[in-house]
């Protein structure tokens, strides 16, 4: 693969550049291949911070939250999009935060969502959702389920998504949530997300919610031809790069960096908590 090297100079020129610093969605991979499994629609709730969610009232009372959000923080924002604008406008955010965060639902910010993990910042949710380029039907691998949002939002768009979460419990509960919620072309796994989902690729589009040190080549091997990752990379601790990754060919990719941020580590360790 033939990635632009950037220098250290580049990438403090591109966090200034991205003046909105993402504080990290929920990472998202397992350990052993052996281990995984597709979570399917629960019959029984597990324990979670996050209250299982029932479909949307008729009398929403977040309407107007969320249609600020979009406007100031979505459009406002640079989101260009129309279906991603309309996708976000529809996801109940709400519903995939614990219940002593509802009321910051709708603030442009992350979120904790137990397990030391968090919702990712809608801004960056919209920005990477819109440069993955994706079209109604398409196949798309989330590798970081965390409460499912971004899943739901995905979903909004009318592809089909396969998502990996490393957390037993996140997965489990996220699984439930999105069908409750009728998001019946989500498929959930509690795996190791390092080595994608192999028996279901190719995909159209990849989306990454934690940042490793080096883009997995398992996950590239893993798009199409033409198809397009977007993915954090960058040491632990420190700011990343975001790169959105388009295939060439069967060997060659083209990498364009999308700013600086700030991502919570791909981690590799698989937790049944």
């Amino acid at each position: 693969m033939r990635e632009r090297t950037t220098t250290f100079i580049h990438s403090l020129l591109s966090i200034v550049i991205l003046s909105i610093v993402v504080y990290g969605c929920s990472p998202s991979t397992g350990t052993d291949i052996p281990g995984t499994q597709t979570i399917a629609p629960l019959s029984t709730s597990i324990e979670t911070s996050i209250p299982t969610a029932t479909p949307m009232a008729e009398d929403d009372p977040f309407v107007e939250a969320r249609q600020r959000l979009v406007e100031e923080g979505i459009i406002g924002m640079g989101i260009s999009d129309p279906l991603v604008i309309e996708a976000m406008g529809r996801t109940p955010r709400h519903l995939f935060v614990p219940e002593d965060y509802v009321n910051m639902a709708y603030v442009n910010h992350p979120l904790p969502i137990g397990y030391g993990q968090t919702i990712s910042q809608p801004y960056i949710v919209a920005l990477m959702t819109q440069e993955l380029g994706v079209h109604e039907g398409d196949r798309v691998l989330e590798i970081g389920t965390g409460s499912g949002y971004q899943a739901a939002v995905l979903a909004e768009l009318g592809v089909e998504v396969f998502t990996i979460e490393i957390i037993g419990a996140l997965a489990e509960a996220a699984a439930e949530r999105l069908s409750n919620l009728g998001y019946d072309k989500v498929q959930v796994r509690h795996a190791d997300g390092y080595f994608g989902w192999e028996e279901e690729a190719p995909f159209d589009a990849i989306i990454v919610t934690a940042a490793p040190d080096h883009v997995p080549e398992p996950l590239l091997e893993q798009l199409t031809i033409g198809g397009v990752m977007v993915i954090p990379v960058g040491p632990v601790g420190w700011f990343q790069e975001l790169w959105r990754i388009r295939r060439i060919d069967g060997a060659n990719f083209r990498s364009e960096s999308l700013g600086g941020v700030t991502f919570v580590p791909f981690t590799r360790e698989v937790r049944d908590e």
